[in-house]
């Protein structure tokens, strides 16, 4: 999944983006209300880690601005050294997910991000069952029974995306903003998430017949279940 942090503190950014890293997601940055607002013009996020103190504004305005556009559905949860309630009250009723006060604890806020996922995809617990595979949010790990999947970095990206949207087509650019990252810095035009789900289901066909994922032409991919 892939995270914007807006923030000014690069101090904290880059800590957040380290552990985030770490833990598979995909990091941008925008230090400015300026550059969070084209940024979120042009992609889609899973997560957008939202600073209210901003040197060229209040974070408010980007929430605003985020929720002025049409069908997104990026989960925001608000970052901020303000203790006034008011302010986590207006955060909440402006769209924001969630409200984490600084200082604050990176699996704390990994945990509440974890939690969003949850109730955004109506699941009960970290886990996903699908067609007996066994799909691990949280440790990042796909099963089949007693046997673990080696799939690679990117081919356990492409299916939790998929596997979270699943009876919906997924695009191929959904696919790459949301497992590569900004889309102004891929080139949309290779076959380069065609090779990677090419390899996924290869993987997963070598263990039982895959007839639910299917491949919806000229636009992308869809798992039914």
């Amino acid at each position: 999944m892939n995270v914007l942090i807006v923030e000014d503190e690069k101090s904290l950014a880059l800590e957040m983006d380290e552990f985030l890293s770490n833990e598979g997601f995909i990091v941008e940055h925008a230090w400015k209300k300026s550059s969070a607002e084209e940024k979120i013009f042009v992609n889609n996020y899973d997560f957008i880690l939202l600073d209210l103190g901003l040197p060229d504004g209040d974070g408010f305005e980007v929430l605003k601005q985020l929720k002025a556009i049409k069908d997104r559905d990026d989960a925001v949860i608000i970052l901020t050294a303000r203790s006034a309630v008011d302010d986590r009250i207006k955060g909440l009723d402006e769209g924001a997910d969630d409200y984490l006060p600084k200082p604050f604890s990176l699996n704390e806020l990994l945990a509440r991000m974890h939690a969003i996922t949850r109730r955004k995809h109506k699941l009960e617990k970290n886990e996903v069952n699908i067609h007996n595979f066994l799909l691990n949010i949280q440790n990042r790990t796909v099963s089949f029974g007693e046997e673990r999947l080696n799939l690679t970095k990117k081919e356990f990206e492409i299916f939790n995306y998929l596997v979270l949207n699943k009876n919906r087509v997924v695009s191929r650019m959904s696919l790459t903003e949301h497992v590569w990252g900004d889309i102004l810095e891929v080139n949309s035009d290779s076959n380069f998430v065609d090779v990677h789900v090419k390899n996924l289901r290869k993987k997963l066909a070598a263990i039982t017949p895959i007839d639910w994922f299917e491949t919806v032409r000229s636009i992308g991919y869809r798992i039914n279940c």
